[in-house]
């Protein structure tokens, strides 16, 4: 949230009226002819600033959540509600942090969120402080969890996993291919996450016989991809591996078509528009054929379609944030009724010791390792006849991947 006055009194006050006007919607039960006690949580995620579209999504997909959970409320705790305390991280780790501040003195039980791995490297730290159990739902840098932070859980992989899987699988592709590609150039942006994603690739892919050419870091915002374009055709490589978040891959990938780039793949770690139906729709033609290593729900589970039609006749795209968001709020649902409490103790015991199966994502039983959920894992989707499949693995695999793109 941007605050105009540093006082504190009326920053509180007005945390607590937007927060609670987002949460009147929300109907508490009477038991025993008493009303149960609404459990706070914050949800914090950066709605303003370059990284708004990606937080607006994380921030629908923790609230569609919580209507779930709220349709019977916390069953152990006498069908108490959960009431969400909105919070904007304003795209920085700085005031992400600030917000964290802001909710422990309104007395949230627990926080998800909040996105970025910068901001989350911020937002956990802050949280650690109070003993605040802080639910990550999609920031990937390794650091997050490995600080050794009690407060901190991570339901979905990180980017050292997803490197891992990708270059492991980029090979497989390539000698089942006959081994066409030999160099590879990685565009990444500047933050953790990008530049944190490049450095492993960087290091992993020689190990498999490719030629790094180059590692090129680009800005947050970057309105203009024409020179690093016209680098990559002076370099030619057969792959284009991009990290980055939407705008900039978008615009990476449309500059590439048109100026006619066109490497064997366009296959991306953690790509921000690579396996998103927004960037399939608004731009069939430069999206076609690309491989992205990412976040995604277990395509032959009924559920994901269901809560795929939902967002849908919301008028909003099916994004990994919605999903990975909705389900690391399911996973806190699920911590609160085992802990049977509100206090942040006992949901932080009930975290570490969380089998949480009951989701749409393709990992099984929740298991916390040093707040990482040790089966989380990436699927490899492609950009197909205007949507997108699994690939890999074949567990999960919808159509057969298609590589090279091009002879």
């Amino acid at each position: 949230m941007t605050h105009k006055t540093n006082h504190p009194s009326t920053n509180r006050r007005t945390f607590v009226a937007q927060t609670a006007a987002a949460a009147s919607t929300l109907a508490f039960p009477l038991v025993g002819g008493a009303q149960t006690k609404p459990i706070k949580i914050g949800v914090l995620h950066p709605v303003t600033g370059a990284l708004a579209y990606s937080g607006q999504q994380c921030r629908e997909g923790v609230m569609m959540a919580i209507e779930d959970i709220n349709k019977t409320g916390i069953r152990s705790m006498g069908g108490a509600k959960i009431e969400a305390l909105l919070g904007d991280a304003q795209s920085t780790p700085q005031a992400g942090a600030a917000e964290i501040e802001k909710m422990n003195e309104a007395g949230v039980s627990a926080v998800v969120g909040a996105f970025a791995s910068a901001i989350c490297l911020a937002t956990t730290q802050a949280a650690a402080k109070y003993n605040l159990p802080h639910v990550v739902d999609v920031g990937v840098a390794d650091q997050i969890v490995e600080r050794g932070l009690k407060n901190t859980f991570r339901f979905g992989p990180g980017y050292r996993k997803c490197a891992e899987v990708a270059v492991a699988n980029l090979h497989v592709l390539n000698s089942a291919a006959g081994k066409p590609a030999k160099t590879v150039m990685i565009i990444h942006e500047e933050s953790l996450f990008g530049t944190g994603t490049a450095n492993l690739l960087a290091r992993e892919l020689p190990g498999y016989g490719y030629e790094v050419k180059e590692v090129i870091k680009h800005a947050n915002p970057t309105r203009d991809f024409n020179n690093i374009v016209l680098r990559m055709k002076s370099v030619n490589p057969d792959i284009v591996i991009p990290a980055n978040y939407y705008n900039e891959y978008a615009l990476l990938v449309r500059t590439m078509q048109q100026q006619k780039v066109s490497p064997k793949a366009i296959y991306s770690v953690l790509g921000g528009a690579a396996s998103s139906y927004k960037f399939v729709k608004e731009f069939p033609e430069a999206a076609n054929g690309i491989i992205d290593c990412n976040h995604w729900f277990n395509p032959k589970d009924k559920r994901s379609a269901e809560l795929k039609k939902r967002v849908e006749a919301k008028g909003l795209f099916f994004s990994y944030e919605i999903f990975m968001a909705y389900t690391a709020m399911r996973l806190l649902g699920d911590a609160l009724e085992r802990a049977k409490s509100a206090d942040r103790a006992a949901i932080i015991d009930a975290l570490e010791k969380s089998t949480f199966s009951d989701h749409i994502m393709p990992y099984g039983a929740t298991k916390f390792v040093n707040g990482q959920n040790q089966g989380a894992q990436p699927l490899m989707t492609q950009v197909y006849k205007g949507d997108i499949k699994v690939i890999v693995p074949r567990d999960y695999r919808e159509i057969d991947p298609i590589f090279p793109l091009k002879g």
